[in-house]
């Protein structure tokens, strides 16, 4: 089951930050110089920390680790990535609800989100917005009935390449993508219309990614943040933390 991290730490703010007023407008005096209660000791601690954690990752910054191949060779597996809470708007933490409205998503952005009817945190890029068509025909994507142009970087294996990496020019966003010389069964041929207040999503690697071709389009309420910075590379627990590869994320 995966945990529901903003909860937890709503949870544990509000349980701390509870027992220490109470301990300060009624216990407290009544104590005198005896030592405070463990659970009032701890409460006091921790309590600044987690408020200022859990406003910095509810409102500022909020920081992820890439767990999959879905958006390879922009992500790879083990990136710690910095996402940006605010610049979609500024959003009730738990509901998710817009509190203040910033900017919108824009196509090329890296965006972190919830699926339709999935609880779990997702990354994939911006490919339509609402109203957009959105076609993929033999691997080459198309918005609007626009190619969206593609210029081949290496293919994997060299003598014999099966996986094409190209340079995709996305909008005003030019970014690195894999793609498979044989298309896979949702890059053969599809063809969608994005809904008012919707986004289409689409993993970097074309051919090995689960996203919006399969479970549709997500809703704006879905939307987590913006995924702007990966700061280090750690992908096994007894390896060596890298940080040879940071940088904005493209």
């Amino acid at each position: 089951m995966d945990l529901d991290l903003p909860l937890i730490f709503a949870s544990a703010v509000a349980v701390t930050g509870l027992i220490a007023l109470i301990d300060k407008l009624f216990l407290a005096k009544n104590r005198g110089n005896n030592p405070d209660p463990a659970v009032v000791d701890i409460s006091k601690s921790v309590f600044p920390v987690l408020a200022f954690v859990f406003v910095l990752r509810s409102f500022l910054y909020e920081p992820f680790q890439i767990p999959s191949s879905s958006m390879e060779p922009t992500l790879d597996v083990g990136d710690f990535i910095l996402v940006n809470k605010y610049d979609y708007g500024i959003r009730l933490p738990i509901a998710n609800t817009t509190l203040i409205e910033v900017n919108s998503p824009q196509r090329g952005d890296v965006m972190v989100f919830f699926p339709p009817n999935d609880k779990r945190y997702f990354i994939k890029r911006v490919i339509g917005l609402p109203g957009d068509r959105v076609q993929v025909k033999q691997g080459m994507l198309y918005v609007n009935g626009e190619l969206q142009q593609q210029e081949l970087v290496m293919g994997y294996p060299v003598n014999e390449p099966r996986v094409l990496e190209t340079t995709e020019q996305l909008g005003e966003v030019s970014h690195r993508m894999f793609r498979h010389v044989q298309a896979g069964r949702y890059s053969e041929d599809f063809n969608t219309v994005v809904p008012e207040g919707h986004y289409f999503m689409m993993g970097d690697n074309r051919d090995n990614s689960r996203d919006s071709r399969e479970w549709g389009p997500v809703p704006e309420a879905n939307i987590v943040g913006k995924a702007v910075y990966k700061w280090m590379h750690w992908d096994e627990f007894f390896s060596v933390p890298s940080f040879s590869n940071v940088g904005p994320i493209n």
